[in-house]
């Protein structure tokens, strides 16, 4: 009977040995994959930091790295595809150590994640993004939230992981939009005329709700996505390490934002308004604050119907930058009848956009002042072609 006991118990022990074993070889194979989270630059397309995959090939004493974040400034065309939203990213394949050389001598962080995937998936991983770097294959048209080179990643490891995978939440709020996630990054790089620039130019898209996965456009998200993510019950980061512990420090003056500057002109106009309302000063004031704000909303017109970016559509910021603008510019000081009624319609427009408007898209608030501003002068006007 002891003899039966001691031989059930060596052949336990002898079975799960092995199951550790085979779990083991499964997961354990030349293949090593990992994220590489890169921290924030200095330039404007840089201030969202950066992703990329690292892929360590032990039999081929490979180290590489896929970047989907290239694109060809070369290009004779690039400004003109960039604006239009035709600009065409690419994967390319660089080695690790010129990947962290110029990262390196931007002053840059760099955080790596170790994949804890199967040797099966991390085979079907590599030969999926050695597919994508093919030549036919490695172009894409760049979607900055919806299709970029951290989305990209997000989709490629998600899609070749054969477990059952589940994301803990890593939106800051339920509610947060592409804006607010946006909006984070650009005031922590205090890039405040930046803001106030992609406010103007991206219209209600950026405004929506955005799901767990979709928070996952950003860098960091998707490094706080797969720090959180469980793969049949395993972590599917087994190791986290810094390999470049560097910050870039911005310099940006907190004085001459576009808020202070911009209340500073309503002050000086509302003060010239009503002290001296028919100064020259006005007069030509007047014609350029109109045509430039016609002109922009011709710009806005031609991003959001002569262009691919889909975040440029439904933009309200066309009330108070309003196309005709540019038209009415000329007759601000001439008795014309309709301009009187294009005065009066245009200050209705802009008191809704001004009381509803916040509803509907989120306006850089360093606009109160200017919508302020085309709100006093319009009436002035209209009061001076009414009588």
């Amino acid at each position: 009977m002891k003899k039966l006991i001691v031989s059930v118990f060596l052949f336990a022990i002898s079975f799960y040995s092995k199951a550790q074993t085979d779990s083991s070889d499964i997961r354990d194979c030349d293949l090593r994959i990992s994220l590489l989270t890169c921290t924030p630059g200095t330039e404007l397309y840089s201030t969202f930091g950066h992703s990329a995959l690292r892929v360590i090939d032990h039999s081929t004493n490979e180290d590489i790295v896929f970047n989907y974040g290239t694109f060809d400034f070369d290009d004779p065309q690039f400004y003109q595809k960039f604006i239009r939203g035709k600009l065409l990213y690419l994967l390319s394949v660089t080695s690790f150590s010129e990947f962290m050389l110029s990262y390196q001598y931007e002053g840059r962080g760099v955080a790596e994640q170790v994949l804890d995937l199967s040797c099966e998936e991390k085979k079907s991983l590599f030969s999926a993004l050695i597919e994508n770097a093919k030549e036919e294959n490695k172009y894409y048209k760049y979607d900055f939230v919806y299709d970029n080179c951290t989305t990209r990643l997000r989709d490629i490891v998600f899609r070749n992981i054969r477990e059952t995978v589940i994301t803990k939440d890593v939106r800051p709020e339920k509610n947060t939009t592409f804006r607010n996630l946006i909006h984070d990054y650009l005031d922590k790089g205090k890039e405040y005329w930046s803001k106030l620039g992609i406010d103007i130019l991206l219209g209600m898209p950026l405004d929506k709700k955005i799901s767990n996965s979709e928070a996952m456009f950003l860098p960091d998200y998707l490094m706080k996505a797969f720090d959180s993510t469980d793969v049949a019950s395993l972590k599917l980061v087994s190791n986290k390490s810094v390999l470049l512990n560097q910050t870039v420090q911005t310099e940006s003056s907190a004085v001459f934002t576009p808020m202070t500057v911009f209340i500073i002109l309503l002050l000086i106009i509302a003060s010239l308004s009503f002290l001296k309302p028919s100064s020259q000063f006005l007069k030509y004031f007047d014609i350029i604050l109109f045509f430039l704000t016609g002109a922009l909303g011709l710009l806005l017109l031609f991003m959001w119907f002569g262009t691919d970016h889909g975040s440029c559509k439904n933009n309200l910021n066309l009330i108070w930058a309003f196309p005709p603008n540019i038209i009415m510019a000329f007759y601000l000081n001439k008795k014309r009848e309709w301009g009187c009624n294009y005065l009066l319609i245009y200050s209705i427009l802009l008191i809704a956009l001004l009381v509803f408007g916040w509803f509907f898209q989120q306006l850089n608030y360093a606009l109160i002042p200017i919508m302020l501003i085309l709100l006093l002068r319009s009436w002035m006007h209209f009061k001076f072609k009414s009588k």
